[in-house]
């Protein structure tokens, strides 16, 4: 009988849970839940949908097959608890800018340098510290109760194994952890927050969390440390030096592995760790296929149908150009812009042209990513293209021009789920197993109009946002 990991996915969106086999990553059973729309939520919520995606996928049927289980979750978010790891106040997802205005005090308090260097990354909204301080402030009853702060793959391992843990992948994105020294900052945390809660430990990545209490009916599985999801896509793709990967989903990152950990005083690249005991550079959107889906909606049409109104567009949508920041952003720093819709004339206002522009306002955003990536001194070999809004031809096709470098697009697949299993596997057995990755195509830069729309966009986000 085969040996059995459990990787569990839980996104923003919802909460994936993959059986695979151990040996070869091959997916055996998968279940699925969501979780519900917006940028607060009460934790529970989570493992109610993670009940739910592990009774689809079978897991129990399983039994003592199962070596081991480990959770990868959306980064950054605020879980406080009470003493008795109740919820004082609902999460605050990464995706809640409301603690811009705590973030932009912080940076001006200590400076740009001071934050990179210590926590390799300058606080943005997304960050969990940057929550903490705008709960103290707007909440100060609230922030009275809280003992103890984790995050929403803490929070799961919490549940699973009645473990207070963590690892150094999602730590690093909290603005009191550095990945450099493996240490809290429990100063940042006195500082903007007023006092020092229970923090949970941070494990390494090949350690185990502890065995799954009995409610989850795997008597001998162990449990994983766990990683944020972007570190668990890193490990489920098994990238290499000079990879690139580029994740169009809900957000939009683009990271990679380093060796040593990017400092960046301008805050756009955070210097992360991975899940392997490295680093992992990493560059995130707010605004991503998000775009696409509010084009289709515009147009009164369906993702296939914009995918084919973009196909038939002109390549670059005939000088129409979409600054892609509906939401505010992160990456650059813009939690209050909006979107911008230049290069109008009658000629080029065609539902053809706006699903063609809603593309490439997509990829232009992630093609900044991908060129601070290189102008931090990082090689840039190849970009690998994943995500659900990777399934769109015409971002595809587009991709390797307006990025400017090689594609490849790996065969769809859970990959932050099969970096969880793959974790799982690691704990249980101390071997990080190696799994083979599948190329379902290649793109290779060509034609002019790529980098003269490039040029078009960063002139357009210059004259709008000064960035």
């Amino acid at each position: 009988m085969a040996q059995i990991a459990v990787g569990i996915d839980s996104s923003t969106q919802s909460c994936k849970v993959l059986t695979v086999d151990a040996a070869d990553g091959r997916v055996l059973s998968q279940g699925s839940a969501a979780h519900p729309d917006g940028t607060v939520v009460d934790p529970r919520v989570w493992t109610e949908a993670l009940r739910e995606a592990w009774v689809q996928a079978r897991v129990t049927d399983a039994g003592k097959s199962v070596l081991g289980v480990s959770a990868a979750a959306q980064q950054h978010g605020m879980v406080a608890l009470d003493r008795g790891n109740r919820p004082v106040f609902d999460a605050l997802l990464w995706n809640d800018t409301r603690s811009a205005p705590q973030s932009a005090r912080m940076v001006a308090e200590l400076g740009a340098q001071v934050w990179a260097e210590t926590a390799q990354v300058v606080p943005v909204p997304s960050f969990t510290l940057t929550k903490l301080a705008w709960l103290a402030e707007r909440h100060p009853e609230s922030a009275s109760q809280v003992r103890r702060v984790c995050l929403p793959h803490d929070w799961l391992n919490l549940q699973l194994a009645g473990s207070f843990s963590t690892d150094r992948s999602d730590a690093s994105g909290t603005g009191y952890f550095s990945p450099v020294s493996n240490s809290y900052l429990p100063e940042y945390l006195q500082r903007f927050f007023g006092a020092v809660p229970d923090l949970p430990e941070v494990l390494r990545p090949d350690q185990s969390a502890g065995r799954l209490i009995d409610e989850w009916g795997l008597p001998t599985a162990v449990l994983g440390a766990g990683a944020g999801d972007n570190a668990a896509a890193a490990l489920g793709l098994g990238i290499e030096p000079g990879d690139v990967v580029v994740s169009v989903g809900t957000s939009g990152t683009v990271f990679t592995s380093a060796a040593t950990p990017p400092i960046d005083p301008s805050g756009q690249i955070a210097g992360f760790a991975d899940a392997t005991g490295q680093y992992l550079p990493l560059l995130a959107m707010i605004n991503s296929a998000r775009i696409m889906s509010a084009a289709a909606k515009l147009l009164r049409v369906s993702l296939a149908e914009l995918d084919e109104l973009a196909l038939a567009g002109a390549a670059d949508a005939d000088g129409m150009l979409l600054l892609p920041y509906l939401d505010g952003e992160r990456t650059p720093n813009l939690p209050e812009a909006r979107g911008t819709l230049l290069g109008l004339s009658r000629a080029s206002m065609t539902a053809e042209n706006l699903a063609r522009a809603s593309v490439l306002g997509v990829l232009n955003s992630l093609a900044d990513g991908v060129a601070r990536i290189k102008a931090g001194g990082i090689p840039v070999r190849r970009v690998l293209l994943i995500g659900g809004g990777a399934k769109s031809k015409a971002l595809r096709q587009a991709a390797a021009p307006v990025l400017g470098v090689p594609v490849e697009v790996p065969a769809p697949a859970e990959y932050v789920a099969l970096g969880a299993a793959k974790q799982a596997v690691w704990a249980a057995t101390g071997e990080l197993p190696v799994w083979q990755r599948r190329i379902e195509e290649r793109f290779e830069p060509s034609g002019e109009w790529g980098p003269e729309l490039r040029g078009r966009y960063a002139e357009a986000r210059k004259a709008s946002y000064g960035v």
